[in-house]
């Protein structure tokens, strides 16, 4: 959480972001330039507009930002020159997603807050931290007690279903046990027969048999996997169920979250 303590300008105040760095911010900042979707989505959720000047093009909620805001490049593949012409007085970025040169070479001219978000509770101390920076700590603290309402009502008592949550083919590649994805897929009542294995790894045939899933998930992005997908998919475990799957729901760890828990919870339902 940050840490409010001021510096000599009162105008200033002092956070500490979750990567333990301490960043100084015009407070409250007024031209933001967001680097991930989901942490987009959330500031347009907290009440903000005119404060944020700059997007990624993958920042596609709401629509009306995705439409008019100016757009900085990928999260890979920001353009720092684009970002330096809106001249911001605060970069919200993330660990994973955004690439830790670009965010380096950033944070030697602008002040630059980085998220860490690895699981259910590190999400909810994200969101509570951005509407602090941002100032709106109380609509912050409001996102974070809804969405722990929504999931508490998802769990139950029913086994699990095992599961194998595809992002990538040609190669195959699944969320392992070390992902924000893998979290979501145990709140959802889906255990994830790659736990064991790290980040995004590439699997086989004959992996996807040996690891007797119930059901593969196949997830709209990054790979935006379509109908014509599912019999290809299904054949890499003999033929067992195959589902398209809201790829946001499961991997968007912002605001995003108010509407995961009433889908995650359907979808459980029809596993």
């Amino acid at each position: 959480m940050p840490v409010s303590t001021n510096t000599d300008s009162s105008s200033m105040k002092l956070f500490t972001d979750m990567m333990g760095r301490q960043v100084q911010v015009p407070f409250p900042p007024q031209r933001i330039v967001s680097l991930v979707p989901s942490q987009t989505e959330l500031l347009a959720d907290l009440g903000l507009d005119a404060e944020v000047v700059g997007i990624t093009k993958f920042c596609v909620h709401p629509e009306a930002w995705f439409r008019n805001k100016t757009r900085v490049g990928g999260t890979k593949q920001l353009h720092l020159d684009r970002i330096r012409d809106l001249k911001p007085d605060l970069i919200i970025g993330n660990k994973e997603e955004n690439v830790k040169e670009q965010v380096e070479a950033l944070a030697g001219e602008f002040p630059v807050w980085m998220s860490d978000v690895t699981d259910f509770e590190s999400a909810l101390k994200m969101i509570e931290s951005v509407g602090a920076l941002v100032g709106r700590a109380e609509k912050g603290r409001e996102l974070s007690a809804v969405i722990r309402r929504a999931f508490s009502s998802l769990r139950q008592n029913r086994p699990a279903v095992r599961a194998a949550y595809f992002i990538w083919r040609q190669p195959w590649m699944v969320a392992g046990g070390d992902t924000f994805i893998h979290h979501m897929m145990a709140l959802a009542g889906f255990e994830n027969v790659f736990a064991h294995l790290k980040r995004y790894p590439e699997v086989g045939a004959a992996e996807v048999k040996a690891a007797q899933p119930d059901v593969l998930l196949l997830s709209s992005e990054p790979y935006p996997f379509k109908e014509k997908h599912l019999a290809e998919a299904r054949v890499l475990a003999d033929n067992c169920r195959t589902l398209l799957v809201d790829g946001e729901m499961f991997s968007w760890y912002g605001s995003r979250m108010l509407m995961a828990a009433d889908y995650l919870a359907n979808l459980r339902s029809h596993c």
